[in-house]
C-alpha cells in the first residue's frame, strides 16, 4: 500500500521493533499481545462480489498494553469509542449483499482509522468533553507504533480487497457504514440516516432517493459532510481510485438492539440492490458522470 503524501507518521513499511527513534536503542514492546484479536475482522474475504462494505468505528477494545486509555468502561462503551451499532448493520449487511466486509477491532480512541494521521483528531485527548489520559503527550513514535499495529493493517487489508476485484474495465463500489448521536451541542439531528458523498452521485443519490421512498428522514450530506476534509476511508479507497462509493450514517437511538441493527441492514439492502444491478455503475470515475 501506498504512503498517503504529506503524513510523516505514515510508515507503513516501518519496522518498530528495530527500536525508538526518540530514543536509540530502546526497543517497543508488540502493542498488540499474541491472544488478543487482530486490528481488524475480515468477512466473506473471497466473495466474488461487486461491492465492499467497511466500518472504520466497528469496535470498542483497547490493547491491554494501552490500559484502557485510563478510561472507564462507561466511556468505553459511549459513542467516542465506537460506533454504537455501525459494526452489526455492517456485518448483517455484507452477506445480503454477497459482498465481503472489512470491520476495524479497535477503538477510535486508539487511533482513528478514518482520519489521516497527522490530523489532530487522529489521536483524541478530549473526546466530546471526556478526557482520554492515555492519549495526552503521545510522542511520533508511540502514534507510529499504533499505527502500524492497528491503523495499516485495517487499510492494507480494505486495499488487498478492492485490488482483488478490480480489473481494467471493472470498478468495485465501497459503501462505508457508521452511526452518529440523535443530539449534538444540545441540538437533535432529526435525520434518521444520511448519506455522504462528493463528487461522485452514482450510489448516492439513487440510495438516498429509494431511502425516501420508504419514509425515512434521510441527510444529503448530513449530519456530516463526505466533502469534510478530515475523512479518510472512502477519499483515499473509493475516489482517490474512482471507485464508485458512499458513506452511509445511521441515528444510534434506531439502532438500539440487533433485531433494529439487522432491520437496518435488510432495508440498506433493499435499497442499494437496484443500484448495484446498473452495470455501468462500474466503471472507473472520470468526473464527468451525472446522477441517474
Amino acid at each position: 500500500m501506498s504512503k498517503l503524501e504529506g503524513s510523516a507518521l505514515e510508515s507503513p513499511g516501518h519496522d518498530s521493533s528495530s527500536g525508538n527513534p526518540d530514543h536509540p536503542g530502546e526497543n517497543q514492546p508488540p502493542l498488540l499481545a499474541a491472544d488478543e484479536p487482530l486490528p481488524c475482522e475480515i468477512l466473506n474475504a473471497g466473495a466474488a462480489a461487486q461491492i465492499i462494505v467497511v466500518c472504520d468505528h466497528a469496535g470498542n477494545r483497547i490493547p491491554r498494553s494501552l490500559n484502557n486509555l485510563g478510561l472507564d468502561e462507561f466511556s468505553m462503551r459511549r459513542h467516542i469509542a465506537w460506533d454504537i451499532g455501525a459494526g452489526d448493520v455492517a456485518r448483517f449487511l455484507a452477506p445480503g449483499l454477497g459482498a465481503p466486509a472489512v470491520l476495524a477491532n479497535y477503538s477510535r480512541l486508539v487511533v482513528d482509522c478514518n482520519r489521516k494521521l497527522d490530523d489532530a483528531t487522529a489521536f483524541r485527548a478530549l473526546s466530546d468533553g471526556d478526557e482520554v489520559p492515555g492519549n495526552h503527550l503521545l510522542t511520533a513514535t508511540e502514534k507510529r507504533r499504533r499505527a502500524e499495529a492497528i491503523y495499516w493493517p485495517y487499510h492494507q487489508a480494505i486495499a488487498s480487497q478492492v485490488d482483488r476485484l478490480c480489473r481494467e474495465d471493472f470498478a468495485p463500489a465501497l459503501l462505508s457504514i457508521h452511526s452518529f448521536t440523535p443530539f449534538f451541542d444540545n441540538s437533535h439531528r432529526p435525520w434518521e440516516i444520511g448519506v455522504l458523498w462528493d463528487n461522485d452521485p452514482r450510489i448516492a443519490v439513487p440510495l438516498m432517493e429509494n431511502l425516501r421512498d420508504k419514509g425515512w428522514n434521510v441527510g444529503d450530506n448530513e449530519p456530516y459532510s463526505g466533502r469534510h476534509p478530515h475523512d479518510f476511508t472512502v477519499d483515499y479507497h473509493g475516489e482517490k481510485r474512482g471507485l464508485p462509493h458512499a458513506s452511509i450514517e445511521i441515528r444510534q437511538d434506531l439502532l438500539h438492539d440487533a433485531t433494529a441493527r439487522r432491520q437496518w441492514a435488510a432495508t440498506l439492502a433493499d435499497c442499494l440492490k437496484p443500484i448495484l444491478e446498473q452495470e455501468e455503475l462500474y466503471r472507473f470515475f472520470s468526473g464527468k458522470e451525472s446522477a441517474p
